[in-house]
């Protein structure tokens, strides 16, 4: 969002260079609103909303005999000589995980937590690895762990998470990732045959503030990525560059 403000105050330098001063003072006068609608809460909070609001309420979920629980990588931390943390990002995804797992094993039915993620960040170990050091430690039993390392999108994670579900073929699957994210997840898993049920493993707001707040610059970038990566998914699927879609897993 940062960069978007400083294209259009280069953009208004260019038009008062060029002597175009009511152009250039329509430029200013454009970053100036966008600075004070994006740091003062309002820009990211409508952004937000039509992307996390359909998962605001945890649903209710109906464990079969075997279950899986996908869980998606949002980070890791270096923690000084400790070994990699979850990110902050990620708390939250990993303790709903562990949650759900031990409500469905409360039920006397099999579960399985699936975790995907890659090293995205060339920490030295997948993300997946970390979380399921995590996960053993909330009681999670590393048999009932599956970890899928290979993956440094969210594109990924559905596409190499695919052969993994098709191997164990669970009755019902269950996706854990941040309620900004599930929109895009879920058509991304959708596009390799894969309907899981959604449930936001953590939410954000943003703050209404007189002064702008870096927070909100924070989450609005991270609404635009979101927004974005939906829309080059139909792009892509218009021009034909993305993958042919796969069959419904267990057709």
């Amino acid at each position: 969002m940062l960069g978007i403000l400083f294209l259009l105050l280069l953009a208004a330098a260019l038009l008062y260079r060029l002597r175009w001063r009511r152009c250039g003072h329509a430029m200013v006068a454009l970053a100036v609103v966008l600075f004070f609608a994006v740091g003062c809460g309002a820009l990211p909070r409508w952004l937000i909303r039509s992307l996390q609001s359909p998962y605001d309420v945890e649903p209710r979920i109906a464990w079969a005999p075997r279950n899986v629980i996908v869980l998606l990588g949002g980070g890791t931390v270096v923690a000084g000589d400790e070994p990699l943390q979850p990110s902050y990002f990620a708390d939250g995804r990993v303790l709903r995980a562990a949650q759900l797992y031990n409500d469905c094993k409360a039920t006397g039915q099999e579960c399985r937590v699936l975790i995907s993620g890659g090293d995205s960040q060339d920490h030295g170990e997948a993300e997946s690895v970390v979380y399921g050091r995590a996960l053993r430690k909330l009681g999670i039993a590393q048999a009932d762990l599956l970890l899928e390392t290979r993956s440094l999108t969210t594109w990924q994670n559905a596409q190499f998470s695919r052969p993994m579900l098709a191997a164990y073929a669970p009755q019902h699957t269950v996706l854990v990732t941040s309620g900004i994210h599930l929109q895009r997840a879920l058509l991304y898993f959708s596009h390799f045959g894969i309907a899981p049920q959604p449930v936001a493993g953590d939410w954000v707001n943003a703050r209404r503030e007189l002064v702008p707040d870096s927070w909100n610059y924070l989450l609005a970038d991270a609404a635009l990525h979101e927004y974005l990566g939906i829309w080059r998914y139909r792009v892509y699927n218009m021009m034909g560059w993305n993958a042919p879609k796969a069959p419904p897993l267990g057709a």
